[in-house]
């Protein structure tokens, strides 16, 4: 015999810990604006191992003008971000390596000729909330970055392969990224209407390449409609 009962809806949905986000308190004046590289370099030298592991991203430093990131100023090799005592550096690591990425804390890293001393940490489990947003997703070999239709094709079977039915999804302008290999071609991506396991799967592998220089990790978002409303105005 066989007996399945119906999931209970009112038992809390625990959030996997497989995966999390080590947030960094850091003592920082400016970075270079376009740090993605330079940034991972040096996290990566303090850290070989990460080098191994198929579950690690590292964030970009945003400073507070950044907003809710979908905008970025124009001239990445010419501006510098400034950051305040409240900006934090997250590396995003599976559970085995928590302690260990913890070794960074106490490190002066050197980000493009600007000093970045590395404090305490602590870890954050990731957020059920429906709407999920990617600052930089890296287009890939045969699409064209300014083919928007063709990107978010690519975008759905990418998500379809996660097992997470596509809503609602909203493209965001065309960034490149410094890389010794010649420029990265990315876009943002806005995911809304998620269920909690989607949010969170979505957060634990990401989608596309290169998530050590910051490139297709989800974080939360508030929500899609005034993102949605603005780049509709940016059309007429």
């Amino acid at each position: 015999m066989f007996w399945e009962e119906d999931k209970d809806e009112n038992t809390p949905y625990q959030v996997s810990d497989d995966v999390v986000d080590l947030i960094y308190n850091i003592d920082c004046k400016c970075l270079p604006l376009d740090h993605a590289y330079t940034l991972s370099d040096a996290i990566r030298s303090a850290l070989p191992w990460m080098d191994g592991e198929s579950r690690v991203g590292i964030h970009l430093i945003h400073g507070a003008e950044s907003g809710n990131g979908w905008m970025r100023p124009e001239d990445p090799a010419n501006e510098l971000l400034y950051l305040s005592k409240r900006s934090r550096m997250t590396l995003r690591v599976p559970k085995h390596r928590v302690e260990d990425a913890r070794s960074l804390s106490g490190e002066k890293l050197d980000i493009g000729g600007h000093s970045l001393e590395v404090g305490k940490a602590k870890v954050r489990l990731f957020s059920t909330l429906p709407t999920q947003f990617a600052r930089y997703v890296v287009v890939p070999e045969g699409v064209s970055h300014e083919d928007e239709a063709a990107f978010t094709a690519y975008a759905v079977e990418a998500l379809k392969a996660l097992d997470i039915r596509v809503r609602k999804l909203l493209c965001g302008r065309t960034h490149a990224l410094q890389h010794p290999d010649g420029d990265l071609y990315t876009r943002s991506i806005m995911l809304a209407d998620l269920g909690f396991e989607e949010a969170v799967a979505l957060q634990q592998k990401g989608i596309g390449q290169h998530h050590k220089i910051g490139c297709g990790l989800f974080i939360p978002h508030k929500g899609i409609k005034a993102v949605h409303e603005m780049t509709a105005d940016k059309k007429h």
